[in-house]
């Protein structure tokens, strides 16, 4: 073999790994970047220096694409390098800048991030913009139909006696609890979501009022070792509270799983979609996905959903699928294949 053919092949080798560098690269950046969270991780991939080695990045593939023959036979090395600039180029796609230069060039507004407040039974269609602060209306509405939190279960009742003892009881509606002989036993006997006091004559009466904003609370009868029965009212909200002559300190506890939108689009008077989202379990619709983000948490009125764009994001998910597929295909399918064709 020539020099020249020497140094060619050794040029295309060191091309190649190059290339295989560079798509590690972005692999490893990608999972880097999952654990930032998504305000560190905008700001990390978008820095200045960031930028100069995404450039670097595409620059480099499309070097080894042009320059290296054997990319273009090697279907898994193929792929790798094709998947990478595509991930790459759904990335620049769905950036700010390039929504903001599609909305000048072209006209299409179409906002990258942001986010909206809905009221219950209300529809809304203004979303704040993120990057601008800008008010922009979609082409459609959203409607709440209901906002509710879930809780794990058991709930709890948390008491404090004398002498620094203490119980977690679970809330079980009519189950009794024996806590010792000097103090006796708690029952609870009903739960509330929205406690309110209602008067009928000179009777005041405890009452479960739905949609006057939430007031969880448990009611409970405590029966000291002489038999005498007390009954109290215990609040999740309002911290406990007791009076002098009290033995026992009640709080109530309960931990929040879940908190869901139920959701529907609407357009024309007519509903489109409809959906019941959740922390990351969107609705997608119109270019743009609606994520659960906040709430309510006084009153449980109204939700605030991340609306964020799709744009690019196909260019990313085909390029992950390229990119696996290609991995699979170069260093472990081909090698089964090679053994295979030796054997016969």
């Amino acid at each position: 073999m020539s020099t020249d053919g020497t140094n060619k092949g050794r040029h295309r080798w060191i091309v190649c790994w190059a290339g295989l560098i560079l798509i590690g690269a972005l692999f490893f950046l990608s999972i880097y970047g999952a654990f930032l969270g998504s305000s560190r991780a905008k700001s990390f991939f978008n820095s200045p220096t960031m930028i100069v080695i995404w450039m670097t990045l595409t620059a480099g593939l499309i070097f080894s694409l042009v320059v290296s023959r054997r990319l273009l036979r090697n279907v898994g090395l193929l792929l790798m390098h094709l998947g990478a600039l595509s991930v790459l180029a759904g990335a620049v796609w769905g950036s700010a800048g390039a929504h903001n230069l599609r909305e000048k060039l072209f006209g299409i507004r179409k906002f990258q991030s942001g986010q909206m407040i809905i009221y219950e039974q209300q529809a809304e269609k203004h979303v704040v913009s993120e990057s601008s602060a800008r008010i922009t209306e979609l082409p459609f509405s959203i409607r709440l139909k209901d906002f509710r939190i879930e809780y794990y279960k058991p709930e709890y009742l948390q008491i404090q006696g004398p002498g620094a003892r203490s119980w977690a009881v679970p809330v079980e509606i009519g189950s009794e609890v024996f806590l010792d002989s000097d103090l006796g036993s708690i029952t609870v006997l009903r739960s509330f979501e929205n406690f309110r006091i209602k008067i009928e004559g000179e009777k005041r009466i405890a009452v479960d009022a739905n949609g006057l904003g939430p007031n969880p609370a448990l009611e409970v009868q405590l029966k000291d070792p002489n038999g005498n029965v007390t009954t109290k009212y215990v609040f999740e909200r309002f911290s406990a509270h007791a009076r002098p002559e009290d033995k026992l300190l009640l709080g109530y506890y309960r931990t929040i799983q879940d908190y869901i939108s139920e959701l529907q689009i609407i357009k024309d008077g007519r509903i489109l979609a409809e959906k019941s989202i959740e922390v990351n379990h969107p609705l997608h619709f119109g270019g743009y996905h609606f994520y659960q983000h906040s709430y309510d948490s006084e009153n449980e009125q109204y939700t605030v959903l991340m609306v964020v764009s799709d744009s690019g994001l196909a260019l990313v998910y085909a390029g992950y699928v390229m990119l696996c597929i290609g991995v699979f295909q170069h260093f472990w399918l081909r090698g089964i294949i090679g053994k295979k064709l030796k054997a016969n």
